[in-house]
């Protein structure tokens, strides 16, 4: 449960710092005093920049992704494995004792 509100908190920092960059660039872009063609050539370098910084938080969203898909593939194979051995030991007591009752009332033969 800590781990959703820590990955929703790194979304959220993230969507904020592009959001805030694009900001930023727009508003240095539009106060700066250049002429049309200096404008143009540094919107078109800033989206570049942009573009790059994007896919650089993606390929670092996908590799965390990946992490963290593995390692619930890692806890799930556990569990089932865990619930697999319990459920066996439980069979094996529940025959036990199964047994243990037979015995005791003389029923230790096969029913017909």
């Amino acid at each position: 449960m800590a781990d959703d509100s820590n990955d929703g908190m790194a979304k959220g920092l993230i969507v904020g710092f592009i959001a805030g960059s694009v900001v930023g660039a727009v508003l240095a872009l539009l106060y700066a005093p250049k002429t049309g063609k200096e404008f143009r050539e540094d919107i078109k370098e800033k989206t570049g920049e942009l573009v790059d910084k994007g896919e650089e938080y993606l390929a670092k969203a996908k590799t965390k992704a990946s992490e963290i898909m593995n390692e619930a593939k890692k806890k799930s194979d556990t569990l089932i494995l865990d619930a697999r051995e319990q459920a066996n030991s439980l069979m094996g007591d529940a025959e036990r004792i199964l047994t243990d009752a037979r015995n005791k009332t003389g029923g230790g033969g096969t029913r017909s």
